[in-house]
């Protein structure tokens, strides 16, 4: 059929417009394809010049700087110090055991860095960097440097390390930090990834391990190119990452050099804290170590030395170390018992120097007895008979209780490695742990801190300035985080009748400054400073049968490991307290002759926040106090000439 005019002009005036836009679109698809490829061979050429000879971009992190700890005056105990380190990197040394040689004529090298430095070859990369030295002097450095045409593939290079200014007095508190181990990474969930940065140093254990996630910062980042073989080929751009946060610690920094320092040879603890605050002032543990030693991974010789001392200069006797805490616990059976109406102060139980019960015969520690004896001398005096009966009279239970609301069997929350709790005993506690029932002979034996009862330094010092205050002092170790204050442990009203505190304070006073008290021949003379304490000597053996008849019945005529340990607890001035000590050496005997001196040292210490008056002390002491503040300043003047003044500001 033949179309009309009309029909046939309509029908191309719609093939016209069908082109016009099919032909728009071809148009602008060809030009955007044209913008495409101008973007990418015009303005992105550089990038796909280096992706056509087969390099590519990679991200790499920055180790982040360590925040630093102080004391509360502002003394470094924990710093960043630059290292100096050779490296090598095998592909451009050629042979490397002749590159070595030359180096090691230059240098004095560590076989056993030497030989450490030979596995991580065999088993990394032959372009990854490898320590062949590290920690070495500028003088080393400088004669590598000059000596470089000669040592190919041996570059000298600056990092951060850790440094550790105070040595041993920090030791047990701030811990030291160290390489991530295999270890460590497996007991994450989830590794960050710098932790996967070789060598990088994480905290091992004390303060520096328990508050790792502040300390250690977040990690930088830069962009390098590297080649198809994974070298670096030039950095293209750098952020920098965010440093750890800086610490401020309550410890003394003076005090605890003295503490650290007073406890000498023996193997001992002592803490001392802060009545009003909680603030830990002090914590020292004997013997210590230089944890600058571990840093960079301290040698098997080294090692040994320290795992195989009798004295256990690795263990933080304070807070780790738990111990009968002997006479020094009768102040809470005491408590206990006044608590619940069973005795009056004026009341008096006699003692014949023993006490029978249920067939078996408990001993007071003087033999011959004390006759009529009152609370106030019990504690003055330290009769064991007195608390037997008043342990039959109240019960473990109640005794418990007490001792937890005091601060005994609490695993107190501080920022340490392997802070116990100790054992705070009772018919539960016995019932299923050992499954056994409570005997009336276990009450008498914990009525005088021994038995089942496990203290610690630290806890015998919390509780030391609870009974001094009369609150639920807590202890503190770290003061502020980037200078802000942390919470404080003063603690709220413990909730103890006034009057019966009072009662204990006074029998306390009686051990110090009377002179049938235990304490008195190590009592602070000193107006405004009077101390009030208790001494305590705990059992860890008993005399056997063979012994006996052999005459050995003296603490001393024993072996060291199986003679009783030493323990007092104090706090000062007595009418208004403000800091409290417990001190323990480990077998040291009676706590007034070995642990009473060193309390009332280290006490007048943190009172006159320095060497104290001669005046302060009896005259018996004073010649043997002057000698040891002048050895004790000669050792400290040559020691900051040693490592330099180790102090700065927070």
């Amino acid at each position: 059929m033949k179309r009309n005019v009309k029909d046939v002009e309509a029908s191309h005036r719609k093939l016209s417009r069908r082109a016009l836009l099919l032909g728009g679109l071809q148009l602008a698809f060809a030009g955007g394809l044209a913008m495409r490829m101008r973007h990418l061979q015009v303005d992105q050429a550089d990038q796909f010049r280096l992706l056509a000879e087969e390099n590519r971009i990679n991200l790499r992190l920055i180790p982040p700087a360590r925040g630093q700890i102080y004391d509360r005056n502002g003394t470094i105990l924990a710093q960043n110090a630059q290292s100096y380190r050779i490296t090598v990197v095998p592909e451009d040394a050629g042979d490397v055991g002749d590159v070595i040689d030359k180096l090691s004529r230059l240098l004095t090298l560590d076989p056993e860095d030497i030989e450490r430095a030979m596995a991580e070859m065999r088993r990394s990369p032959p372009f990854l960097p490898i320590t062949l030295a590290d920690q070495i002097s500028w003088d080393d450095i400088s004669k590598v440097a000059v000596n470089a045409p000669a040592l190919p593939g041996i570059t000298p290079e600056v990092g951060l390390t850790r440094v550790y200014p105070q040595q041993e007095d920090f030791a047990h508190v701030v811990g030291y930090v160290g390489p991530v181990s295999d270890y460590d990474l497996s007991k994450m969930e989830d590794p960050e990834p710098v932790l996967m940065i070789p060598r990088f140093q994480i905290g091992k254990v004390g303060f520096e391990a328990k508050r790792e996630d502040v300390l250690r910062g977040k990690a930088g980042a830069k962009r390098v190119e590297v080649n198809a073989t994974g070298r670096v080929m030039r950095e293209l751009d750098r952020r920098e990452g965010e440093a750890g946060a800086d610490m401020q610690l309550t410890v003394d920094a003076d005090l605890q050099y003295y503490t650290q320092a007073r406890l000498g040879k023996e193997s001992a603890s002592a803490v001392v804290i802060d009545c009003e605050s909680g603030d830990v002032r002090a914590i020292a543990s004997s013997p210590s170590f230089d944890p600058n030693l571990f840093v960079r991974g301290i040698s098997v010789a080294d090692y040994r030395m320290l795992t195989e001392d009798p004295y256990r200069p690795l263990a933080n006797k304070s807070v780790q170390g738990t111990y009968p805490p002997g006479s020094t616990f009768k102040m809470i059976t005491a408590l206990a018992a006044l608590e619940e109406g069973l005795i009056g102060t004026e009341d008096t139980v006699w003692c014949p120097g023993h006490l029978e019960v249920s067939g078996r015969r408990f001993h007071c520690w003087k033999r011959a007895g004390h006759g009529h004896v009152d609370l106030n001398t019990s504690l003055k005096s330290s009769c064991d008979v007195y608390y037997y009966d008043l342990a039959i009279k109240v019960g473990i239970d109640k005794i418990s209780a007490m001792a937890k609301r005091f601060g005994l069997g609490v695993r107190h929350d501080l920022p340490m490695s392997a802070v116990a709790k100790g054992i705070a005993p009772n018919k539960e506690w016995k019932s299923k742990t050992y499954g056994q029932d409570w005997l009336v002979g276990d009450t008498v034996n914990s009525s005088i801190g021994q038995g089942y009862l496990l203290a610690s330094p630290m806890q015998l010092a919390v509780m030391t300035a609870r009974l001094a205050t009369g609150r639920s002092v807590t202890p503190r170790l770290l003061k502020s985080i980037d200078g802000v204050e942390q919470p404080s442990g003063a603690g709220e009203p413990i909730g103890v009748n006034e009057n019966n505190l009072r009662t204990i304070r006074r029998g306390m006073y009686s051990v110090s400054n009377e002179r049938r008290g235990t304490g008195y021949r190590s009592r602070i003379i000193a107006d405004g400073m009077r101390m009030a304490g208790k001494s305590g000597t705990s059992q860890v053996r008993n005399i056997t049968a063979a012994e006996r008849a052999a005459g050995v019945i003296r603490n001393e005529d024993l072996p060291w490991e199986r003679r009783d340990h030493a323990l007092f607890v104090a706090y000062a001035p007595a009418d208004d307290p403000k800091f409290a000590v417990a001190v323990v050496v480990e077998h040291g005997g009676g706590g007034s002759k070995a642990a009473a001196p060193i309390a009332r040292d280290v006490l007048l210490q943190a009172l006159y926040d320095g060497s104290p008056p001669l005046e302060a002390y009896p005259k018996k002491d004073r010649t043997n106090i002057e000698a040891l503040q002048q050895r004790l300043e000669r050792e400290r003047i040559q020691r900051n000439r040693d490592s330099g003044s180790g102090s700065g500001q927070a």
